[in-house]
């Protein structure tokens, strides 16, 4: 079976496109292509960015940007011949944070005690972490809408990606963990009954950040009680959902070797995760011209411009630019090798360097119309 058909049938089968790399490279137009193919194909497809920029709305040809709810991209009617549906959405951290608290929370009114909450709003714009757990979150929200039978996720670059993997297994820890336990205490026992050593944590932690800021938490997480059964709950699923079969990694990529190291680190990172890629897409590849190695045309190259012949400004440049395909070929030949190495069905795709910027339907579909017809090995 082709590299094409591999690319094709994983659009076809999966449930869910993770989309993750290194920043510059390509990789939100990428995942919007993959979605849009889908669509095109018959899925109802939705791409989600975690990325704050705006790059998914700019490639997707909206200038008023994208909201946290899911919003259908009009197609031209000839794509949606096969019934599909392509939707987008960006994540807002604190949106779907407050959506959390609603789900788990006993009613309205312990809801509207953990929004209200200082400590809270803290929480939800400002810790680490927080926006890698909710991208879980709405992932989880969005596989089980019964309008999209595919999810297609734009991650930020590598490194705050592999967070977005980590992010329900460290909420889980956290709620078992004894800081939590003690976090609690105060709340279920009232501070006048807490052991002196947790009395005397509280009092020393007062003097560094303020009497009323340890007020706020302790609020907070007596607000919070009784909710963490179903943020345990739900992040064992998404925890789960993760790691489903139906769950597709896809690493994008240039042909620029640090992004190439970045691309191997995020699939050693998946393989300790027990988890793998299923294809690689290499954005900004120069293209080959012919079958002729760089030393064949400079060959050719010199002799049209010792004989004066009337084409040796074109075997100059293509003497260039067969180079430069060449040590693209050498820089990308890591990941190339690390895919076949994994799984030699794996496809590793290239889409060539473009002359404009993605920045609508059409420029979409060209990155499209290069990922499923030119979807081979190279190197």
């Amino acid at each position: 079976m082709t590299g094409e058909r591999r690319l094709a049938d994983l659009i076809t089968s999966a449930r869910i496109i993770v989309c993750s790399g290194p920043g510059g490279v390509g990789k939100t137009t990428s995942a919007a292509a993959l979605a849009l193919t889908a669509a095109r194909r018959g899925r109802r497809a939705v791409v989600v960015t975690i990325d704050p920029a705006r790059r998914l709305a700019d490639a997707l040809g909206l200038a008023d940007g994208l909201p946290n709810t899911p919003a259908r991209i009009e197609l031209p009617a000839a794509w949606e011949r096969a019934g599909g549906e392509l939707w987008a959405t960006m994540l807002d951290t604190r949106a779907t944070f407050d959506g959390v608290v609603h789900r788990y929370a006993g009613g309205p009114e312990q809801a509207e005690r953990i929004l209200a909450n200082p400590f809270y709003r803290n929480l939800a714009d400002a810790l680490s972490g927080t926006q890698e757990y909710m991208a879980a979150e709405k992932l989880y929200e969005l596989h089980h809408d019964d309008r999209f039978d595919l999810v297609v996720i734009d991650t930020p670059p590598t490194r705050n990606a592999l967070d977005f993997l980590d992010a329900p297994g460290r909420l889980t820890r956290f709620l078992d963990h004894r800081l939590y336990r003690a976090l609690m205490l105060p709340t279920k026992l009232g501070l006048r009954v807490v052991n002196a050593a947790a009395q005397a944590m509280l009092r020393t932690i007062s003097k560094v950040v303020g009497g009323a800021v340890i007020a706020d938490v302790i609020a907070f997480f007596d607000a919070f009680d009784g909710m963490e059964a179903g943020f345990k709950e739900r992040a064992v699923a998404v925890e789960a959902l993760l790691s489903n079969p139906d769950t597709k990694y896809v690493v994008v990529t240039s042909p620029r070797r640090a992004a190439v190291d970045e691309a191997a680190y995020f699939a050693e990172r998946l393989a300790e995760h027990q988890l793998s890629v299923s294809a690689v897409i290499v954005n900004r590849r120069h293209p080959r011209f012919g079958s002729m190695t760089s030393s064949e045309v400079a060959e050719r190259a010199a002799a049209a411009e010792a004989d004066g012949a009337p084409d040796a400004g074109l075997w100059a440049n293509l003497d260039e630019l067969t180079r430069v395909a060449e040590d693209e070929d050498a820089v990308v030949a890591p990941i190339v090798g690390r895919a076949a190495e994994d799984d030699d069905r794996i496809p590793v795709v290239s889409v060539p360097l473009l002359v404009d910027d993605v920045h609508d339907l059409d420029g979409l579909a060209t990155v499209a119309g290069h990922l499923f017809a030119s979807a081979r090995r190279r190197g």
